[in-house]
Formats: structure tokens, sequence, C-alpha cells
């Protein structure tokens, strides 16, 4: 079966010790307002110990209108949960995952706030790979990342503690990770609709990987889809040196016969969530975590006399995957 046929198949094997995790997250941004949902399902199995494997629920809501958010994380041994590709079903304790929508509540773990939903997709474009299609099925990068739907609407409800929020129209994506260990060090953005240009998105990353003592050079691949075509910057060798960033701020920039993209994705520092990732291997990673970023993008498309200028206010995705405290956000869950 091919990459395109079984994008979101779980890769998870409970009889391996190689260590593993996968995810499969959805996330979603009111039409007009600083407002956002994320919720990712989770299998984490440690490397040498698939008998302590276990399913995690994580969700945050977003409210940029009050500078606040509501962290929210559960954990079930791996015999409560059930992963399936054909037709696509994730379970984690009672809460599911499917192509049509989830359903479930978070909040078991201590400090987290209880987080129940229950929404349904709609609308949603052809999966997106972040990185040219022959790498997912080889061992370069460990880490894989797509997006199985993008340009997803979300309709439902969320509820915090008894607080009912209605959804209307979200827009979003449903997203899908895995590999035996995370990336050392990365920035992932994404935009879900660029304000006025219906049917546009965005996604990037910019990663490095620790071998040894030493670090490899960032890589920055982009994929944008605008006006009904995608233009994939991803190949490896051209992605080196594109980007820089820092807390909590990331500009970058790539060209291609086609395209040149220049842009900038960048928060308040409330506007993030602290997220501790165990690893694999051992360890642990700490995930700063926004649904509310701004992102400005100039493109100049070839054939064109003058550069299109694409905004995102505040519903633009922006995390750092780090093992640096220095950031001094204080981890939540």
């Amino acid at each position: 079966m091919s990459i395109d046929e079984d994008y979101d198949f779980p890769r998870f094997r409970s009889d391996s010790n190689a260590g593993h995790y996968e995810s499969w997250f959805v996330r979603g941004n009111h039409p007009t307002r600083p407002l956002a949902i994320w919720i990712r399902y989770t299998i984490f199995s440690p490397k040498h110990s698939a008998q302590d494997s276990i399913g995690e629920l994580w969700a945050i809501y977003f409210d940029g209108e009050n500078g606040k958010h509501y962290v929210s994380k559960s954990e079930y041994p791996i015999s409560e949960c059930e992963f399936s590709g054909d037709p696509f079903k994730v379970r984690i304790g009672s809460s599911v995952q499917d192509h049509k929508g989830l359903t479930g509540k978070s909040g078991n773990k201590q400090g987290s706030t209880n987080i129940e939903w229950d929404l349904n997709f709609s609308g949603g474009d052809k999966h997106l790979f972040l990185f040219p299609k022959d790498l997912y099925s080889g061992g370069f990068p460990k880490a894989k990342v797509l997006v199985g739907k993008p340009s997803l609407l979300l309709n439902g409800f969320i509820k915090l503690e008894n607080d009912k929020i209605d959804l209307k129209d979200w827009k979003g994506s449903q997203n899908h990770n895995w590999g035996p260990k995370h990336t050392d060090q990365y920035a992932w953005g994404q935009v879900a609709g660029f304000d006025g240009e219906q049917g546009s998105f965005l996604e990037l990353a910019t990663a490095k990987i620790k071998i040894g003592p030493f670090w490899t050079p960032a890589i920055t691949p982009i994929v944008l889809r605008l006006h009904g075509q995608e233009y994939a910057l991803n190949g490896l060798l051209s992605s080196f040196g594109r980007a820089s960033y820092r807390y909590f701020d990331w500009k970058f920039q790539a060209s291609s016969p086609e395209i040149k993209i220049e842009g900038r994705i960048h928060a308040d520092k409330k506007d993030f969530a602290c997220l501790r990732y165990a690893n694999p291997p051992g360890g642990w990673k700490y995930c700063l975590n926004s649904k509310i970023a701004r992102a400005e993008v100039l493109v100049q498309r070839r054939s064109e006399t003058s550069p299109l200028r694409l905004r995102s206010a505040r519903s633009a995705a922006f995390e750092i995957l780090t093992e640096d405290p220095s950031h001094s956000l204080l981890t939540e869950v």
C-alpha cells in the first residue's frame, strides 16, 4: 500500500522494543477571533520497554482575547486503546478520532483542566506531505510528519470544566506524526487559511538533528498551497540555510523557479503553553505550543509583476521543541 493510501495508518507495533511515538492531532481556529483548540491522541512506547506503552490525550484551548489558555492531559494503559487504519480509528480510553470527527475528554493528570469535545469535520483538501514522499518509507528523517486533512472546518462543541463553547466553521486540519524519537530541535508552523485567502494553506518546519556531539545544519522544508496550486519547496539539499528562529520569533525564506517566499511567524510569550513530552529513547523535550500566532508572508510568483502579501492575524500554529529551559515558561503538563 502506498503512502497516499495509508497516510493515517498506525505505525505502532506492540511487539517492538525499538521505541515509538505517534500522534494524530486536530487543530482549529475561530474564523475571526483569536480563539483556538488543539487536541492530540498519542501513543508513547519507551525504548526497550514496550510493555509500558501508554495512550495519551492532550488538549489546549487558547483564549487570546483574555490572554489565557487551558491545558489538559490524560494517560491510559495501552490495553485501553485501539488503533486501526482500515477504516481509520484511534481510541484512547473512551475518546475516539476517525475521519468524520472526534469525541472525548481529558484531564485525569494532576493540574489539568477538564476538557470535553464533540467535533465533526467538513470540507478538507487532499493530504499534504511536508517532506518528499520517498522519505516517508526510509529511516531519515526519523520523525515523519504530514497533514492528513488540510483546510478542515470544525463544528460542534467543547467544554472547559462546565463552560460549553460552540464551534461553527472553525478553520483547521487533521495531522499525523510518528517515529522512534522526537526530532532533536525544531520549529513547526502551519496556517490553515490566510486572512481573505480561501483555500490557502502553509506548512513548514525548521529542524536540527544531533549526531553524537555534533548538530546538523538546520533544514527548512516549506509547502504552500495558494490559488489551486501547490508549491513544494522541500528538497533536502535546497532546504539548508533558509530560516532562523528564537523565542518567540521565526523568519524564513525560500525560492524556486516558480515562486519566492519570505515570511515571519511570531507570537507573544503569553500565547504559548509549555508541555513536556517524553522521548522514546529516554529523557524529555519541552514543546512550546501556540495556535494563535501571527504570520506575514510575501509571495512572488513567476510571471506576476507584484508580490502578494499574505497575513494571518492570530490563527497561525507555532511550536518550538527543545531541551533548553531558558524560555522561562512554566511547564503545565
